[in-house]
């Protein structure tokens, strides 16, 4: 094949890979694909900022597959329990998106305590340290707790959300 460059042939060998960014959040299926990454962090029944739009935004332009677990259709008055099958979907989709995907982005709002992140934290840093990128800022309540986990477990940790796409970017 030829390059084109503005419809004119450049001359030297090329190929088009076509980048498209999916972004998927429950309770759709989670496909077998090695290019996913789960957004994990912040979301506290909404008081949380919304950044995993950032990073939708931020990798549109790549071919990542974006596990987003802020549910379009979440009702705070499911009752969280195992016998309730709506929250026992989104959980169990949470865990499967976490144990199947290629790297998780951690994020901790620091207007928020986070509880659920902190134990995905403690999950991933027993199990999968390696495909962790953690944004834990100055400000969140238990920061101390979080960098002695990352730094105890290796697992990388970062400044901004901006510097995680970066890396997230780096690691395709």
């Amino acid at each position: 094949m030829k390059c084109l460059t503005q419809g004119k042939q450049c001359g030297w060998d090329y190929k088009i890979r076509e980048i498209m960014m999916k972004e998927i959040k429950p309770p759709r299926f989670i496909p077998n694909n090695p290019a996913c990454v789960f957004l994990a962090g912040s979301i506290e029944m909404g008081a949380a900022e919304n950044w995993q739009d950032k990073i939708v935004a931020g990798l549109s332009d790549t071919g990542w597959v974006v596990l987003n677990p802020r549910r379009d259709d979440w009702d705070s008055s499911w009752e969280q329990k195992i016998s309730n099958p709506k929250f026992f979907e989104q959980v169990s989709w949470e865990l499967q998106g976490i144990e199947e995907s290629k790297k998780v982005i951690v994020y901790f709002d620091p207007a928020t305590k986070s509880p659920i992140s902190l134990m995905e934290l403690g999950y991933l840093a027993g199990n999968c340290p390696e495909k962790v990128i953690v944004v834990c800022p100055e400000g969140f309540w238990r920061k101390g707790n979080v960098d002695i986990m990352c730094d105890r477990y290796r697992m990388q940790q970062v400044v901004s959300l901006e510097e995680a796409m970066h890396n997230l970017r780096m690691s395709i």
